[in-house]
């Protein structure tokens, strides 16, 4: 396994909440700190919803890939990893094909040094910290230019993670990954919505991130979610709530509704 950037993470700022720490506090991980857990319960105590919704969402993530698996897509660019957890993507991906490979991307230290341990007994995944609203480093980076194979199908995975970035043009910046895949591949996409969530929630949401280093959500609602897979073709059901995105048992609409967030996959067809 190698990195992809050959150079010391900076320095972890342990003193400002970091929603991947966050993220890995919600569901159960122990890869954060004091400060991370104190802003995690502030944001449990004025959204209550946010266990259920992080369950659902790693729920469609795990769907997804082993979808695209059955669908013969080997390689898996996961843009805004996180902090490995159990039901990682190269773990689903390799049930199905043990020659599966995976490049995991993210900014954060702390996410990429524990991806680096995760992965030190395996050639099949990498972790390259970048920032992925730059997308031609992503994409020449060592770990990533390394391990796939760009002139044969790639699922680009933006999972919860378009909405807590700030960039400017994020259907410009998934274009650019696009261009860079080969036809057949896949573009996989959650982001937030506020289905079931309150005003009072939501507002209360963003005072918190506004205490991080991603302070400013993103909401989108399905018709910006489709404006994303422009060159894609939706997989059925198309741009729905994370939990109604093929599940394995029947769901109800009012019960993917609790998702608070809309979930999809597009195949690039030329």
């Amino acid at each position: 396994m190698e990195t992809g950037t050959g150079q010391q993470p900076p320095r972890v700022d342990e003193r400002t909440p970091n929603i991947a720490r966050m993220y890995d506090y919600f569901l159960g991980g122990s890869a954060h700190f004091h400060t991370d857990r104190v802003a995690a319960e502030e944001f449990l105590r004025v959204y209550p919803g946010n266990t259920l919704w992080a369950q659902h969402n790693r729920s469609f993530l795990g769907r997804a890939v082993r979808e695209l698996c059955e669908l013969g897509i080997d390689q898996f660019l996961d843009l805004g990893s996180g902090i490995p957890t159990v039901g990682n993507v190269h773990e689903i991906a390799h049930r199905k094909n043990p020659g599966a490979r995976v490049a995991y991307v993210d900014i954060e230290p702390v996410a990429v040094s524990h991806a680096e341990h995760m992965l030190r007994d395996t050639e099949l995944a990498t972790i390259t910290r970048a920032d992925i609203r730059l997308p031609e480093q992503v994409l020449n980076a060592p770990g990533v230019a390394g391990l796939l194979d760009f002139t044969r199908p790639v699922a680009v995975l933006a999972v919860a993670i378009l909405d807590i970035i700030s960039v400017r043009d994020p259907r410009g910046m998934l274009a650019t990954y696009r261009e860079a895949c080969a036809p057949g591949s896949a573009l996989v996409i959650t982001n937030g919505a506020q289905l079931t969530m309150t005003d009072a929630e939501r507002a209360g949401i963003d005072q918190v991130m506004s205490g991080t280093t991603t302070p400013h959500v993103t909401f989108r609602d399905p018709e910006e979610i489709r404006e994303l897979f422009a060159g894609y073709t939706l997989l059925e059901p198309g741009v729905v709530p994370s939990a109604a995105w093929r599940p394995a048992e029947p769901v109800t609409d009012e019960a993917a509704r609790h998702s608070n967030g809309y979930a999809a996959v597009g195949i690039r067809s030329n």
